[in-house]
């Protein structure tokens, strides 16, 4: 594994750079007295905290807030009056916040004129506030105390609250991580929750669309790998051209220098791996960042990359397997002197059959591997026989039958499931629902449902295409063949699920016609 290396600092961004991608703190004032209103946000006009401004909302009565509040979800703070239209009218709204919306984050700070209406030490034992102040005690830098205090404990609320949300999404994640493509969803929470975990306005990068995104570039290009909310259309790849240039010109910047990039509010974290696979690490926060932040960062990037390669050399195994198989059944069909789409066809009408039976998609993708294995004991079928243009003597039958049971010697010597599967299926493709088939003689469902499904993919497309011994029939007479032997060579509910879906078998039929 290779080292990241670091370069000099990005171009100072300018002081107001990371504070522009953040969404104000909203505070909601909740007063009957219009000057409460007017002073509190005279007082308070240039504050910021972690980066970000305030938004003021305006109610001056219980029922107003309420009205405000139900079209809100984002309010942090609450500056609350206990007298307004009625003498327990603040009183009566934290209630409704806390019981009725269920609202336990925001932070509710109960101001009064008139202590002895709501005396401290009852209001605070009975009602879930998180600060008492009596308005005549509240200066300017007293209440500038009370917006640091309740906003960083509303952070650090949403803080606990996004980590939770992104260890659900990792913990679900994590058991599908299993092609490259899963592995977005997975890096992407995992993303999220390491963001959160540095403590770095962790919530503004989810909820306040400060953004975050990871990309390894795989044949010249750039694929996004993980991505917080703002970017996650980038988990498409065909719209990474869409960066905003700034970013562009600071990936590009770290692909040329091969190095990491840093300053207070951003970084570009790179890594090349052995196999010389380069990974990309963007990431923007709303104050400056320590050394132990970006290594961890650092160490994401590099797993990310070293996991996503992982992926993509099990995928080329897996996808050199699958051709493989195909190449296998496509070699007897061309021993057989058949020039069609048979082994696909077969293989995509089974997939499309188990699919309809309620198989699960991992099942359905292993008959689409399996099917186009279900002649392979052709491979020892004399030539004479196996391409005789006229009707097979008892003798040359006998031999012919014998291709199922050859198949499954062949292919049950294997442990892999996907050739044990091709194993069944080329043992029991010929067997016959009215138990008239061969080599067995299997009724019903004593044969696998892999080796009916096959049975009724393979008989319909033979019928349509060319043989040495017939010309190729018309789809819809095949059709009506299928549907004259169900019950009899065919499981007569695998017949009905077929013709439900004739648009999708005439679709398949149209982009593998014979060739």
């Amino acid at each position: 594994m290779s080292d990241l290396v670091f370069a000099d600092e990005l171009p100072d961004p300018g002081p107001q750079t990371a504070a522009k991608l953040l969404d104000p703190w909203v505070v909601m004032i909740v007063d009957d007295d219009p000057a409460v209103h007017q002073v509190t946000q005279l007082v308070m006009a240039g504050f910021e905290f972690a980066g970000r401004h305030l938004e003021f909302l305006d109610a001056y009565s219980g029922s107003e807030a309420r009205e405000l509040l139900a079209l809100r979800s984002d309010v942090a703070l609450i500056l609350l009056d206990v007298v307004m239209e009625s003498d327990r009218a603040g009183l009566e709204l934290v209630r409704y916040i806390r019981e009725d919306l269920g609202n336990r984050h925001v932070r509710i700070v109960l101001r009064t004129g008139q202590p002895g209406q709501a005396p401290e030490e009852h209001v605070i034992k009975t009602y879930d506030i998180n600060d008492y102040k009596e308005k005549t005690e509240l200066t300017k830098r007293k209440l500038i105390t009370v917006f640091y205090s309740a906003l960083r404990s509303y952070r650090d609320i949403m803080i606990i609250e996004q980590s939770r949300r992104s260890l659900r999404r990792s913990i679900d994640a994590i058991t599908r991580v299993y092609d490259s493509h899963n592995l977005r969803c997975f890096a992407s929470a995992v993303l999220e929750q390491v963001a959160h975990v540095l403590g770095y306005e962790a919530q503004g990068l989810c909820a306040s669309r400060v953004s975050a995104y990871a990309a390894a570039q795989m044949g010249g290009h750039l694929k996004v790998l993980a991505a917080t909310s703002e970017y996650s259309r980038l988990l498409v790849d065909q719209e990474v051209d869409s960066l905003p240039e700034s970013v562009r010109d600071a990936l590009n910047r770290a692909l040329r220098d091969q190095r990491s990039h840093f300053d207070d509010h951003h970084c570009v974290g790179y890594y090349r791996s052995s196999a010389g696979n380069e990974s990309l690490l963007y990431m923007v926060f709303s104050e400056p960042v320590d050394a132990d932040a970006r290594e961890l960062l650092e160490i994401f990037c590099a797993n990310v990359a070293l996991t996503y390669e992982s992926l993509l050399l099990r995928e080329e195994i897996q996808d050199s397997h699958h051709a493989t198989v195909h190449i296998l059944g496509e070699a007897v069909e061309q021993r057989a002197r058949d020039g069609s789409w048979h082994v696909k066809r077969v293989s995509e009408l089974a997939a499309l059959l188990g699919q309809a039976t309620g198989l699960t998609p991992t099942e359905v993708e292993f008959l689409r591997q399996a099917a186009p294995l279900h002649d392979v004991g052709k491979i020892g079928v004399p030539d004479q026989v196996l391409n005789k243009p006229g009707k097979l003597d008892a003798a040359e039958w006998e031999v012919m039958q014998g291709h199922a049971r050859l198949g499954y010697e062949l292919l049950s010597k294997s442990k892999h499931r996907i050739l044990q599967l091709g194993a069944t299926i080329a043992h029991e493709h010929h067997e016959r629902w009215d138990g008239q088939g061969y080599p067995r003689g299997l009724a019903g469902e004593q044969v696998s449902l892999a080796g009916r499904i096959v049975a009724v993919a393979d008989v319909l497309d033979s019928l349509v295409s060319q043989r040495c011994y017939k010309e190729p029939w018309a789809l819809d007479d095949a059709l009506d063949f299928m549907r004259e032997q169900a019950g009899q060579r065919f499981d007569p509910q695998l017949v009905a699920l077929l013709m439900e879906r004739l648009d999708l078998v005439r679709a398949l039929y149209e982009r593998y016609p014979d060739r």
